[in-house]
């Protein structure tokens, strides 16, 4: 398993939680969507546009009870974006807590390697 990228699409923390509310269903309507996060309808469609322009989410109108909704599922790109962005984000973690203490002011950068997103053809870095 490759160690994951931290992707810069899915970083912000709303998208974030997107892709992880969206990583346990097979699609989400609009609706549900703003009120798991917490953003107005022009952010939630904002957030939900640059998901679907790096190609990680999909978004399908369809009618419900008269009126037109929106639902969105994450792509195959979007799962794997997900998945390994959550792995980064996982090393990072680890990294941060296996480091020995340093005393203060002389801070250390985890030795920690992340793969360049261009470099799996997943997203524009």
């Amino acid at each position: 398993m490759s160690p994951g990228v931290l992707d810069p699409v899915i970083h912000p923390p709303a998208r974030l939680q997107i892709a992880a509310l969206l990583a346990g269903v097979s699609d989400a309507e609009f609706a549900t969507l703003r009120e798991a996060v917490g953003v107005s309808d022009s952010v939630l469609s904002k957030h939900l546009s640059a998901l679907a322009d790096a190609g990680y989410v999909k978004l399908r109108k369809a009618a419900l009870g008269g009126r037109q909704r929106t639902w969105a599922s994450l792509t195959r790109n979007g799962r794997q974006a997900f998945e390994g962005h959550v792995r980064a984000l996982q090393a990072l973690l680890v990294a941060a807590e296996s480091a020995p203490a340093v005393a203060e002011g002389q801070a250390q950068q985890p030795d920690i390697s992340l793969t360049v997103l261009a470099e799996e053809g997943i997203g524009d870095p």
